[in-house]
């Protein structure tokens, strides 16, 4: 028999197939950079800069790249700082027909360029934190009944509002709406709660929605409490210094807890103190620390400080104090104003006061100067015009950086 034909094989070798992978991408890597300099602007958007291997042209210095702890040493700037400005005459009516060229802005004692400037114009975002304590348990319905001027006077027509009640929790008892009605309502529906008072926590609460919301919208604060604090975990000094860097005006009704207490029906409070505060009047277990309260000791200001220095000392620690004075200072930090009512009915008043100025004030904004120190920086204003009074946050803050 004849021997059979073999039919030609089709099929490549391994060989053949690595020498026509590597041709292939030969020509690719030569037909890459003659595409791209035919057409200089494309541009992948997947690239990402990459320096350049290239050595340096004749006589050019080589440029060294950054030291990995130059990064670090960044520090971010305030932006922007807004300084809301209360013009009153010797009368003490609001005076409403002063212009830009009318004013001069001072940081640290240098006059600076006013870049924003309006007047009562301008929406607010603005947030009510109430104490709903049993302690104030005799007030509320005066705080239920000032709910209508909330909603309307100092709400007005553009704003929207958030409500906050605080006991021994904090809650939100109405998100932001522009809706009046919703915001009165949840004022009206205000219950009287158990004996905490976490204060700071819902003031802290506060500036943290106030600073969610979108710019170009004032923001405020309104508290209607005690100035008194049980059980917080927030520190008023921090609470202070983020309403600082989020240019937040804090205004406050303080209530008065002695006036509460002598309409409310008589209680039970326990036996009465054997000897003063902080004192050991009775031998105390052997090995037991004779300072259980010095941490609140060690955080208290220095002695003869007015409301303002009260302020920079909460700035500059960050931490609490138990005082009096302590919305009164966070108030005026922040360019607002603290009402203390001794009756219920001038609660509702306070509340219609606040609305009046806010409507009425004026907001200077400017770019502070650049390479500003840590820490707190004064703020003065003066107007063009004798004879009037002029109020507005006495300084800002600027947090040291992030380590």
């Amino acid at each position: 028999m004849g021997r059979a034909m073999r039919r030609p094989d089709t099929n490549f070798g391994w060989p053949a197939v690595a020498l026509f992978a590597f041709a292939m991408l030969a020509t690719l890597a030569f037909a890459a950079p003659f595409a791209a300099a035919q057409n200089p602007n494309s541009q992948n958007p997947n690239d990402t800069a990459i320096p350049s291997a290239l050595p340096p042209k004749s006589g050019e210095t080589p440029k060294a790249s950054p030291p990995p702890d130059a990064v670090q040493s960044i520090r971010v700037r305030t932006s922007e700082v807004a300084a809301p400005v209360t013009v009153r005459d010797r009368s003490g009516k609001l005076v409403l027909d002063l212009t830009k060229k009318d004013f001069h802005l001072y940081d640290d004692g240098v006059e600076q360029k006013i870049t924003q400037f309006d007047l009562g114009g301008q929406p607010f975002d603005m947030v009510l934190v109430v104490e709903t304590s049993s302690r104030v348990q005799p007030m509320l319905p005066a705080i239920q009944k000032s709910g209508v001027i909330f909603s309307q006077v100092v709400m007005g027509q553009t704003s929207r509002a958030a409500v906050i009640g605080f006991d021994n929790t904090v809650d939100l008892l109405q998100n932001f709406t522009s809706d009046g009605d919703a915001v009165d309502k949840a004022i009206g529906n205000l219950r009287v709660g158990t004996a905490g008072a976490r204060l700071y926590d819902a003031m802290a609460r506060g500036v943290s929605l106030l600073q969610e919301q979108p710019r170009g919208r004032r923001r405020i604060m309104v508290v209607v409490s005690e100035a008194i604090d049980s059980g917080s975990s927030a520190k008023l000094g921090e609470v202070l210094r983020s309403a600082h860097i989020g240019n937040i005006t804090i205004y406050s009704i303080g209530l008065s807890t002695a006036s509460a207490q002598l309409r409310a029906p008589p209680a039970y409070t326990g036996p009465a103190p054997i000897g003063p505060p902080g004192t050991f009047p009775v031998p105390i277990r052997p090995g037991m620390p004779m300072n259980p309260t010095m941490e609140t000791m060690e955080a208290q200001p220095p002695a003869n400080l007015d409301v303002i220095g009260l302020a920079k000392w909460l700035l500059q620690t960050g931490k609490s104090v138990v005082s009096q004075s302590s919305l009164e200072a966070a108030s005026n930090s922040t360019g607002g104003m603290e009402i203390s009512p001794k009756k219920d009915r001038v609660i509702e008043q306070a509340m219609d006061a606040i609305g009046g100025e806010l409507h009425a004030q004026y907001t200077l904004g400017y770019q502070p100067p650049g390479g500003e120190k840590p820490g707190y920086h004064t703020i003065t204003v003066t107007v063009d015009r004798p004879g009037v009074t002029v109020r507005t946050r006495p300084g800002y803050y600027i947090a040291p950086p992030v380590r």
